[in-house]
């Protein structure tokens, strides 16, 4: 096996490699196709050595060692969809007990058993996560729930006001019937307690009853596990120690979405597990996770040299990229790799979906700065109501696009590889995140790089609430009505960067709340603030 032939014909070399190289599982229905990147038999034989010790890792984590040391944690995703692989008898019973009680409370809501507390059906959903919280859900949503089953969706999945008041005035009075879910495992993130209260404010504004609408979904004990028992909230869900933001999908975070908008969870959890199952075989060749991250690998020098372009060809999977974002950059982004080594690890994705991308950045793609892979999905089984009209049929073209964009950067000699579904439904979204989540560990572990642990984005969360409190001690200076420039004003307090405070400055006299600015806003230094 030698790499592939770019040359667009259909040689026989290449074709041996299509066959060589090609994965399937009759079940499930899906292939993985990773011909077309620089993979080769060398390359299989010496890392199937090395993936000794990576399914060895992966066994260890499932069993329950501690793999995110930072918190001394377990990560135990993979339970979730099969909790007999738990290590304790009372983590099995719990986790099997929180699917049934997310499927009955979705089937209750749905149904109209469970009300508002006007006495009327819930007929909205507020969702409030951030990061995995968020995008989990938005996932789930936007692949899963047809037109007219369900409760329609609504997200702060951000702090911006803009976002929320654009939201809240969207569901106007429908506030009252809306269930209001709050995604926070510590209960001390600021982004979900932030959307929290403004949402609070706004439906008790409208009339609304805060305590009979208000879920959580948190860890047990936790400040928001607390609140929603002090205050009698309509319902909680357990999210578990051991079970990351990014990895989160499979949990109450993703199941209780989907039991809202009537869609199989079980089938959801099954397509995950039989792809986990898939995946624990330890032959390289006949392994999907291990074959795509030895793709990964081999495309990048083992360096991340290489960005992941992710190109869905159906627009139920249109936020699968910036999904993947989080799942891959938060997990392989890492400075340091186990042995304290510095080595700023990490891949990159972005992606939209096909055939958009036929009139977008395709063209740089085929043509520009070769820094990429593509990763193609599709999906065979076209819905039956879209008819044929005069002979043409749109699901034809979205194959034709998708092949013709795939040649066409095999001409270019830019890598790809090809994920096919023979049709789309919860089991197989399951199945398609779980080959992601395990190809993010197996590379993890080829590049000796923790894959379960964060520091770059707790570090980000540490010089924020810096920031916020330098604001604060900013505000009290200036509530004596001196005029200080940006420097006074930091030899004041002793504390914080002149760059710092003038962007707090900036953004305290763009808001209507009593600040003056006096000078020439491009020389900074020469700035001076006041409240009135």
């Amino acid at each position: 096996m030698s790499f592939p032939d770019f040359s667009g014909s259909d040689t026989q070399v290449q074709w041996q490699r299509f066959c060589d190289l090609i994965w399937y599982h009759d079940d499930l229905g899906i292939w993985l196709d990773v011909s077309r990147m620089h993979l080769n038999a060398s390359h299989l034989e010496t890392l199937q050595t090395k993936f000794e010790s990576v399914f060895s890792a992966m066994q260890e984590l499932e069993n329950g060692s501690i793999a995110n040391a930072d918190e001394q944690r377990q990560v135990g995703h993979y339970w979730l969809r099969n909790p007999q692989l738990a290590p304790k008898e009372e983590v099995r019973e719990h986790i099997a007990h929180e699917v049934d009680l997310i499927e009955q409370f979705g089937r209750d809501v749905i149904g109209g058993s469970i009300k508002a507390p006007n006495g009327e059906a819930f007929t909205d959903v507020l969702w409030i996560g951030i990061g995995g919280s968020g995008l989990g859900p938005l996932l789930m949503i936007r692949a899963l729930q047809n037109s007219g089953e369900g409760l329609p969706f609504h997200f702060f999945d951000n702090v911006d006001p803009n976002g929320m008041s654009s939201v809240l005035g969207a569901l106007g009075d429908r506030l009252n019937t809306t269930l209001v879910v709050t995604v926070s495992k510590s209960g001390g993130t600021p982004e979900p307690h932030l959307g929290l209260e403004q949402a609070r404010h706004r439906l008790e504004q409208h009339g609304g009853q805060w305590a009979g609408q208000a879920v959580a979904i948190t860890m047990l004990d936790s400040k928001l596990d607390q609140q929603a028992q002090q205050e009698g909230w309509l319902k909680r869900f357990d999210m578990f120690d051991w079970v990351g933001g990014r990895t989160s999908i499979t949990s109450a975070v993703g199941l209780l979405p989907g039991a809202l908008i009537g869609s199989d969870i079980r089938a959801f959890l099954a397509g995950a597990a039989q792809m986990d199952e898939a995946t624990r075989v330890a032959d390289l060749r006949r392994n999907p996770a291990a074959l795509m991250a030895a793709s990964w690998y081999v495309a990048g020098d083992g360096k991340g040299k290489r960005d992941m372009v992710v190109l869905p060809y159906r627009d139920r999977l249109e936020v699968f990229s910036r999904y993947l974002q989080q799942l891959v950059m938060e997990s392989l982004g890492k400075r340091l790799d186990r042995d304290g080594n510095t080595v700023h690890q990490g891949i990159a994705v972005y992606g939209n979906k096909g055939s958009t991308d036929q009139h977008a950045y395709v063209q740089q793609l085929r043509d520009g700065v070769d820094n990429f892979f593509a990763t193609f999905i599709e999906v065979l089984e076209d819905v039956q109501d879209i008819p044929p009209i005069k002979d043409e049929r749109p699901g034809d073209f979205l194959d034709g696009f998708l092949q013709g964009t795939r040649a066409a950067l095999s001409e270019g000699g830019r890598q790809s590889l090809s994920i096919t579904l023979r049709r789309f439904d919860a089991r197989r979204l399951g199945s398609l995140i779980a080959l992601f989540e395990r190809a993010v560990g197996f590379y993890g572990e080829l590049v000796n790089i923790n894959a379960y642990h964060q520091p770059g984005v707790e570090a980000g969360k540490k010089a924020a609430a810096a920031i916020l409190d330098l604001q604060k001690r900013v505000e009290e200076l200036l509530k004596d009505g001196v005029s200080r420039s940006v420097a006074e004003i930091r030899q004041a307090l002793g504390e914080g960067s002149n760059e710092s405070i003038f962007w707090i400055m900036r953004h305290l006299t763009g808001n209507k709340r009593g600040y003056t600015a006096q000078g020439d806003w491009s020389c900074p230094a020469a700035m001076r603030f006041s409240k009135a």
